[in-house]
């Protein structure tokens, strides 16, 4: 049998045993997809990678992301853990300690910025794809009785519930306040009765007990496998789209960090960068840290 190296990594922390675990298996090369779906399956994280040859040599790597139950076209803390994975691998070939490319990804060409330090490092990325709405507004009262929280509870602010998709679709579901969020509880079947197969529910809020957080989050997608994820770059990056519908944010460079993972005991820090002109989105970057934390080879 070959001989398959792996990694895992803690992503969107910079200390071990925080932030999301990632699995990363290198070599991946002659897998098909029913063994990359049992690989994602025995690791059970929340995401598993495959890194495969570039259809185009400028490019870093190819990679195929898979939750325990299903393959996505594309996720946040796979690509900022596999890009510091690749470019840890370069500085340990005195290649570079800070590198830029381009991963190829299901949703397209992912450009990636990494900066590496002693096993571990901060990538960020710019989206190859801007959010776009995919449906009207979830009911509030359907909401609630899935998330066992009262419809009272839906909402703060400007913003209602809503449907973003940057390349993974999302529903956006704002909460009042920490209390609502940390008593959020669901399950698959009260998912995809209140919502269908495709219930990946993003709950945020703008109270978030710490002045460095711009909102606190939780993500539930029990359907694919996922009770609780502890940080999802791809719904923060479909959160852009609910921020440019319900903040009132001017033209400029916008900086923000949600906390997310907090009530997991896996506290994450997701960096996200809006770049606005007369009102229209332009262009947005997710960011965070990667820490290597085993390696390993699988015989498969």
């Amino acid at each position: 049998m070959p001989a398959r190296r792996y990694a895992t990594l803690d992503v969107f922390t910079e200390t071990p045993l925080a932030g999301n675990p990632l699995a990363v298996v290198l070599d991946a090369e002659g897998l098909d997809d029913a063994a990359m779906q049992a690989i994602a399956a025995e690791f059970n994280l929340s995401e598993t990678v495959f890194v495969l040859p570039p259809a185009e040599d400028r490019h870093r790597a190819r990679l195929r992301i898979f939750t325990p139950t299903q393959e996505l076209a594309f996720a946040g803390h796979p690509t900022v853990g596999t890009a510091v994975l690749l470019a840890l691998g370069d500085a340990r070939a005195e290649i570079a300690d800070a590198v830029a490319f381009g991963l190829e990804e299901k949703v397209g060409v992912v450009p990636c910025v990494v900066e590496t330090g002693e096993g571990s490092g901060r990538a960020r990325f710019r989206l190859p794809r801007l959010p776009e709405s995919w449906g009207e507004e979830p009911d509030a009262t359907i909401l609630a009785a899935a998330l066992n929280l009262s419809p009272s509870e839906i909402g703060f602010a400007r913003h209602r519930p809503s449907r973003y998709s940057a390349g993974t679709p999302f529903h956006l579901v704002p909460v009042q306040g920490l209390e609502a969020l940390a008593r959020a509880r669901t399950s698959a079947e009260a998912m995809v009765q209140a919502l269908g197969p495709n219930s990946k529910v993003f709950l945020y809020t703008g109270e978030t007990g710490d002045p460095a957080h711009s909102f606190r989050a939780r993500m539930f997608a029990p359907a694919a496998g996922i009770a609780e994820d502890p940080a999802t770059g791809g719904a923060v990056a479909a959160f852009a789209g609910a921020l440019m519908q319900f903040e009132p944010l001017g033209s400029g460079t916008h900086d923000l960090v949600v906390a997310q993972g907090i009530e997991m005991g896996r506290p994450s820090e997701i960096a996200l960068q809006l770049t606005i002109e007369d009102g229209a989105l332009r262009a947005a970057e997710i960011g965070g840290g990667a820490v290597l934390v085993s390696e390993g080879v699988l015989h498969l």
